[in-house]
Formats: structure tokens, C-alpha cells, sequence
């Protein structure tokens, strides 16, 4: 093989190398831009993100519902920007995925402002609706207040009316033959009589009345048959009692008090009741 020849081999073996090392360099140049711009678009994509997470941080609710699902959604985006930074730029498929998910978080946060500004109106018309129903509501008190001052005198009028009354109320002392007596020696029981009288606003059905009995020390007698009843909310012993059917009409009534041991001379009180008012007093004198 001639100079020439070795010539030529060499000279084409050093074109060969010269274009593979401008192929590699174009490789090299392409993929080196390529990295570059992935990279550029993952510093891009991070920065639209936490630009988002701003957008939360700045977003809040006067309702707890809402505060709840955006507590949620930050907690998404947090997370979505520490998977971004912990991928490679080159993972495109994965940066893909990110950039889906940073648009569905996108419309998560728009559907949160539609929804905070349309209850924000809702609220401030219901704030407006309150006060209008707060003035009509203070002009129907007023009004109410004046009917019922009314409607509250008319009823104790009728309630007044409504209370029963008794007359000839009296208490006599009987001997063991039935008559009357004064002697206190001789007492073998007590008979208190009384009318109910007629009233047509009281209430129809079983009255109980009841006698309080004291004696001339003010002790109140009560035998082994010991009651009580309820005198405007309060608890009080009763010597004896009777109930009767009342129907409006008046009605005659007499009320035993047995079983007392003995009777001293003096003044007796006596105190006719029923549980809605005190009917009278009368008394009683034994020597």
C-alpha cells in the first residue's frame, strides 16, 4: 500500500472522528437543552404551586364546613409540592400527572370562592331579612304587649270571678247523743257546714274542701286519719276533708272532724280551704 493510499485513510478516518464528535456534540447540545427545560418546567410548576398554596393560605370561610374541606385542600397542595420536589425533571410522565392534579386543585379553590361569595350574599341578605323581621317583630311586640295587658286584665277579672266563695260557714260541737254542745268535756266530735255558692264561671267536676281546726293554743287538731293538700304550691295538714260533685250550682255541705282524744276550754279557729283559695274562718267557743 502506497503513501497515497495510507493518505487517504487517514485523512478519512479524521473526517469520520469529526463528524462523530459533531454528532455527539449535537447529542450532548440537544439533551443538555432538553434537561434545561424540563428543569425550567419543574421550577415553573413549583412555582405555580405554591403561588396556589398562597391562594389557600389567603382564602378563609366564616363557615365551618367550608374551613374543614380547605384545611383539606392545603393539605393536598402541600403534599403534591413536596412529590414535585422529591422528582426528577426528566420523569415527565410524573410531571404530567402533577400538573393534572395542580389543575384540579385550581378548580377546587374556584368552586371554594363561588361558593364563599354566593353565602357571603345569601348571608348579607338574611342579615338585611333579620332586621326587617327584627323591626316588624318589635312593632307585633308592642302591639301584643297592648293585647295581652288587655287579654291579662280580662283574665283576672274572670279568673277573679272563677273563685269559689262560701257562705254560712259555721262549726258546732256534738256530744255523744248527737246534740249540740258547748262543753268541752262533752265533745265527742265536730261538724263544720258551709254552702259553695253558685258561680258559672267555675270550673265543673270534684271540689275537695278542706277544714283546718286549731285550738285555743293555736295547735292545729288532726286525728289518725291525717291529710295534706296544696295551697298555692305549698304543702299544709288538714284536720278534715270532703269532696263534692260541683256543677255551678250551690251546694250544701257539712264536714265531720272525729277522733280527737280530748277538748280544752277556750276559742277554736277554724279554716275552710280549697287548693285555690282560702274560703273563710270561723270560730268556735267550748267551756
Amino acid at each position: 500500500m502506497g503513501d497515497q493510499t495510507l493518505k487517504k485513510i487517514m485523512y478519512a478516518l479524521i473526517a469520520a472522528v469529526v463528524v462523530l464528535a459533531g454528532v455527539l456534540a449535537y447529542i450532548w447540545y440537544q439533551k443538555s437543552t432538553l434537561v434545561n427545560e424540563l428543569t425550567f418546567e419543574k421550577e415553573e410548576l413549583t412555582a405555580q404551586m405554591v403561588a396556589l398554596q398562597n391562594d389557600y393560605e389567603t382564602l378563609s370561610s366564616e363557615y365551618d364546613d367550608i374551613n374543614l374541606q380547605l384545611d383539606s385542600s392545603r393539605i393536598e397542595v402541600q403534599l403534591l409540592i413536596e412529590k414535585l420536589q422529591k422528582t426528577e425533571a426528566t420523569n415527565r410522565s410524573k410531571i404530567r400527572q402533577y400538573e393534572k392534579e395542580l389543575g384540579t386543585l385550581r378548580s377546587i379553590m374556584r368552586s371554594y370562592v363561588v361558593q364563599i361569595d354566593s353565602l357571603n350574599k345569601l348571608n348579607k341578605k338574611l342579615t338585611a331579612d333579620a332586621a326587617e323581621a327584627r323591626r316588624q317583630a318589635a312593632e307585633s311586640k308592642k302591639r301584643n304587649e297592648e293585647l295581652s295587658k288587655e287579654v291579662e286584665d280580662l283574665s283576672g277579672r274572670v279568673a277573679t270571678g272563677a273563685v269559689l266563695k262560701a257562705y254560712n260557714l259555721k262549726t258546732e260541737a256534738y256530744n255523744a247523743s248527737d246534740k249540740v254542745t258547748d262543753r268541752s268535756s262533752r265533745v265527742t266530735y265536730l261538724l263544720t257546714t258551709l254552702s259553695l255558692g253558685e258561680n258559672d264561671l267555675a270550673a265543673r267536676g270534684p271540689v275537695t274542701v278542706y277544714v283546718r281546726v286549731k285550738d285555743p293554743d293555736g295547735i292545729l287538731l288532726v286525728n289518725d286519719v291525717q291529710k295534706t293538700f296544696q295551697y298555692n304550691g305549698e304543702p299544709m295538714v288538714c284536720s278534715a276533708s270532703r269532696e263534692v260533685d260541683y256543677q255551678g250550682s250551690e251546694v250544701e255541705m257539712g264536714i265531720y272532724l272525729n277522733g280527737i282524744a280530748a277538748y280544752t276550754k277556750g276559742v277554736y279557729t277554724i279554716e275552710a280551704y280549697t287548693a285555690a283559695s282560702l274560703l273563710g274562718t270561723t270560730e268556735l267557743i267550748l267551756r
